[in-house]
């Protein structure tokens, strides 16, 4: 499964932006699909995930009731919805992709064996 995310950019504090993400081919229900993100000289972090079919959203605590993580199947894509961006939100962004990932699991990177190539999302102030 190879990944394609896009939608980065430079916003104001405050603003908003959606993140995108296309596979290649469509996933069977048992995957799930997050996004991380890394900022400069710190190490990668989750943001938010669907687990599996079930559709149910994780979020990070420092990023829930801002973002939102939505998965359109037809389309093969994963969206992240971003509201009341802060400059603490500036990073490289990435979507990824795992099987059969059990639910206490989501939250790592490790997990997961698919990734976008990241996109750029900086927030000023």
């Amino acid at each position: 499964v190879q990944l394609q995310a896009s939608g980065g950019g430079l916003v104001q504090a405050g603003n908003s932006l959606t993140l995108s993400c296309v596979a290649s081919e469509r996933t069977s229900s048992d995957y799930s699909n997050a996004w991380f993100r890394q900022a400069p000289g710190k190490a990668r972090e989750f943001v938010a995930a669907i687990f599996r079919s079930s559709g149910n959203p994780i979020y990070a605590s420092s990023v829930k009731g801002r973002f939102t993580i939505a998965r359109d199947k037809a389309k093969n894509a994963l969206y992240l919805q971003m509201a009341s961006l802060k400059p603490e939100d500036t990073a490289v962004y990435y979507c990824a992709a795992g099987r059969r990932l059990i639910l206490s699991s989501v939250r790592d990177a490790e997990q997961y064996p698919y990734w976008g190539q990241g996109t750029q999302v900086t927030v000023s102030s």
